[in-house]
């Protein structure tokens, strides 16, 4: 466990804080325009550990099997987490979003672990380090919207509205960069896949 994987583990720990002060506040004493930026700090700080876990683990020889695993993992949980936290007041998301992020980022890290079992790496794609970073902006965004509403500049029904048609982008984006890899990979999951029918039969 280097310190590259306590940075990856840290945004896990980051998950029910960001729930916590989302939606109880009160028990922190402070309200709800503060909360909000308390969010804002802590999605600045788990999107920067992702940043640097990866970045330190190259740098400093740390890379390791199970960093492999987490890092994607807690990239995928960390997200998710986020934006089932806005399916509650007073940003109110669709639920279906959820499903979208949580079944496309499964299917992916399925795909890669059978591939990986049949000695196929799956390497990551660029479309799925922009659909990171899309997810991030559009989370930022909402927390910026809502720094507006509690100021006055805009109505909590203009939060909903922006906020439904950014996740709405979100999702389209995760769906196609989750097909594109999919596409680009096939000859290695049909490989994989082939490969384990195969094994069955001999047995």
């Amino acid at each position: 466990m280097g310190f590259a994987n306590i940075l990856t583990l840290f945004r896990l720990l980051v998950c029910p804080i960001f729930y916590a002060i989302y939606t109880h506040y009160s028990w922190f004493n402070i309200t709800f325009p503060t909360a909000i930026y308390l969010l804002i700090g802590l999605l600045a700080i788990s999107e920067l550990s992702d940043f640097l876990d990866g970045h330190i683990a190259r740098k400093y020889n740390q890379v390791t099997d199970v960093g492999k695993i987490l890092d994607p993992m807690a990239d995928s949980i960390s997200r998710i987490c986020v934006f089932l936290t806005f399916t509650l007041p007073p940003v109110q998301l669709p639920i279906i979003y959820i499903f979208v992020f949580l079944y496309r980022d499964s299917i992916i890290a399925s795909l890669r672990t059978i591939c990986a079992l049949k000695g196929f790496a799956l390497a990551a794609r660029r479309s799925g380090k922009l659909k990171a970073v899309i997810l991030a902006v559009v989370a930022f965004a909402i927390l910026f919207l809502l720094i507006g509403q509690t100021r006055n500049w805009i109505s909590i029904e203009a939060v909903q509205v922006w906020s439904f048609w950014l996740v709405t982008v979100a999702a389209i984006y995760s769906i196609l960069s989750g097909v594109e890899y999919i596409v680009v990979n096939y000859s290695y999951i049909k490989s994989a896949f082939l490969s384990k029918r195969e094994s069955k039969r001999k047995k």
